[in-house]
């Protein structure tokens, strides 16, 4: 009979399993921005896609997840943080969980959560722009648990609120919550939120030299310097062994996700004390990508070592240089809106293995044409059905066919009710489109 401890990692393991049309959390089932939904449409006629639903809602930059049916969005609403559940198909409102927020973004951007919300089959977490991090019983809305980080944590105030997805590994809540002075990741118990192991800071950079930063002296640790990015943490087994790959302000750090141990870390931000940190890294194999768009940073593809303690440089170049989306891998290529700012947007086509840009095509506003009418400006993409589905920060849907020798859009529309700024990036579920702006959620119907 199995111990105790294995029925529960087997019980957590049950929870977390989900069927093909499930999207419930950040990036789609494996973290990736791939789906394995089949059937889908080929293109989209001149009238648009088939609309679900379509419905205002408050604000913030979330992106919906979806599972077993419900979608839970996560919004604000005059001076709550609201966590509602949806049904997927409809629209209908299922039930919803608010609690108070202070929230001001100190640089006018709407003062609602970032984090998309993590389902397992019995809970709903999600994590607001405060720092609240909260449990939900999914089939109610009742409150299980609620950690206020800020209260609980050392963390210096971040530039734009919180806004890295927390990740469910190995039966815990990792989170990213930057913490002083050795507190940048932390693990929670998801049953009851207890802190489990907290790592990262001033033991890992302090004294350290900055790479690729020509006379620089080592890093003098600061308790004011701030930790969290923007990015959320990713799972994935390297060489045999499963580890937590954050990109955090400072750079990379690989952690073992059972007592948050560094395996190895590595620096990587603009020499900009006002630079963040926003794409999540990137795992193939032995090998890890991570890319930034501010002020010239660009990107490094690393190979880590066997025993994961250590990573050599394969390339690092301009050729991709991503703000707040993931690239999408494809065939041993990567596809993504690249740019810090929409008038330098540009979407493409870069060899994973080389740092080669195979083609592009420039995105920035004010570059219309008739045979390009619109822009994507810096979009989101999803992998699904041998396509790409995009969303553009203006609310310009396409769909575009995978070819590292030329861009292939097969399909744009425009959807009407959807303004820039379209932060979140697309889901999909169940034949279902979920797109969100500042004050829309709408729904666009793909299955053929």
């Amino acid at each position: 009979m199995p111990s105790r401890a294995a029925r529960v990692l087997l019980a957590i393991a049950a929870a977390v399993t989900v069927h093909a049309g499930d999207w419930p959390r950040f990036l789609g089932p494996k973290g990736d921005s791939t789906s394995a939904e089949t059937n889908l449409v080929d293109t989209i006629s001149p009238a648009g896609l088939p609309v679900v639903f379509d419905s205002p809602v408050g604000t913030g930059y979330a992106a919906p997840s979806v599972r077993d049916g419900k979608l839970v969005l996560f919004h604000r609403l005059a001076d709550l943080e609201v966590v509602q559940v949806l049904d997927a198909a409809t629209g209908k409102p299922l039930w919803r969980h608010a609690y108070p927020t202070r929230y001001q973004d100190p640089y006018g951007y709407n003062n609602g959560p970032r984090c998309a919300p993590v389902i397992t089959r019995d809970h709903v977490y999600t994590f607001g722009a405060e720092g609240k991090l909260t449990c939900l019983d999914f089939a109610t809305g009742a409150l299980v648990w609620q950690r206020d980080t800020a209260k609980d944590f050392d963390i210096p105030e971040a530039f734009f609120g919180v806004g890295s997805t927390p990740l469910l590994e190995g039966g815990k809540l990792i989170v990213m919550i930057g913490g002083q002075p050795d507190a940048g990741m932390v693990a929670f118990d998801p049953a009851n939120g207890k802190t489990l192991w907290q790592s990262v800071g001033e033991k890992n950079w302090s004294g350290r030299p900055k790479l690729d930063w020509p006379g620089e002296p080592p890093v003098d640790w600061r308790r004011s310097d701030k930790q969290a990015s923007y990015a959320s943490p990713v799972a994935a087994t390297v060489n045999g062994e499963r580890l937590v790959f954050g990109l955090m302000r400072q750079g990379l750090v690989a952690l073992d996700p059972a007592d948050g141990s560094v395996k190895f870390s590595r620096w990587f931000r603009s020499r900009a004390e006002d630079s963040v940190n926003a794409s999540d890294p990137v795992v193939v194999g032995d090998q890890v990508l991570v890319s930034g768009a501010y002020y010239r940073v660009g990107s490094v593809l690393l190979r880590i070592a066997p025993g994961n303690k250590s990573s050599s440089e394969s390339w690092k170049g301009l050729g991709l240089e991503m703000h707040w989306s993931t690239p999408v891998l494809v065939g041993g290529h990567l596809y993504g809106f690249s740019g810090r700012n929409e008038p330098d947007a540009v979407l493409r086509c870069v060899e994973f293995a080389t740092g080669k840009v195979k083609w592009e095509r420039d995105e920035r506003w004010g570059k219309h044409s008739a045979e390009q009418p619109a822009v994507f400006g810096r979009g989101s993409f999803l992998v699904a059905d041998g396509k790409l589905f995009a969303l553009g920060e203006g609310g310009l849907v396409g769909i575009f066919r995978p070819d590292a020798e030329k861009c292939r859009e097969v399909g744009r529309w425009q959807v009407p009710t959807l303004k820039h700024p379209c932060w979140a990036g697309p889901v999909l579920s169940d034949g279902r489109l979920y797109l969100r702006s500042e004050d829309h959620l709408v729904c666009l119907r793909v299955a053929k």
